[in-house]
């Protein structure tokens, strides 16, 4: 085997960051991601439970022959969604200036 030139041994230098890199890290389960993103916006979550409620309760209401209450929830859908993502929006927006 040849013997290991000084300009081999810098080109292997992003090994070693990778490895410091690799100990300070601290790896997130789901639910800690979960609870983290929440603290951060908690208005998206709470879209996102809105949008899937009017979903649900829309398409119920579909598969009974309601269609009034169909329309009116598959338009609150519409709005829960536009909450969700002008919330998320916002939060990409103020998110960088409260750190």
């Amino acid at each position: 085997m040849a013997k290991a030139k000084p300009d081999d041994l810098d080109e292997l230098d992003w090994v070693t960051v990778r490895d410091e890199l690799d100990s300070s890290y601290a790896p997130e389960t789901i639910l800690q991601k979960a609870k983290r993103k929440t603290q951060e916006n908690p208005f998206v979550p709470i879209g996102a439970l809105a949008t899937t409620v009017a979903l649900s309760v829309g398409l119920i209401s579909f598969y009974r022959g309601k269609s009034n209450m169909q329309q009116y929830m598959m338009r609150a859908r519409v709005g829960a969604q536009a909450f969700t993502i002008i919330c998320m929006v916002a939060g990409f927006i103020l998110l960088p200036k409260s750190n």
